[in-house]
């Protein structure tokens, strides 16, 4: 299985590569215009950044745990954007 190092890595390279901001990439997969990404939503960013499809669900579960700080199973703005400013740390 892909390590989280591998998964967050394939995240930025997506974003850097498609879109002028993080904000930009999160408006563009918030889909219902919600200000929340759904679980279908980060599946679809998965996708996008080519993680397998056998484990987009499992990962897409795990980011929720992991950055849903408010437990309302979706990821804000805020949330994503301290999800991101850690991917960068930690590309560092």
């Amino acid at each position: 299985m892909a390590t989280k190092e591998i998964i967050l890595n394939k995240i930025q390279i997506l974003i850097t590569n498609n879109f002028k901001s993080p904000e930009e990439a999160f408006n563009f997969f918030d889909q219902d215009g919600s200000g929340k990404l759904s679980k279908n939503e980060i599946v679809k960013l998965l996708k996008d950044a080519e993680i397998s499809g056998f484990i987009r669900g499992l990962v897409a579960t795990k980011l929720i745990e992991g950055y849903d700080k408010d437990g309302d199973e979706l990821i804000s703005w805020e949330e994503f954007k301290f999800a991101i400013d850690e991917i960068t740390d930690e590309s560092k």
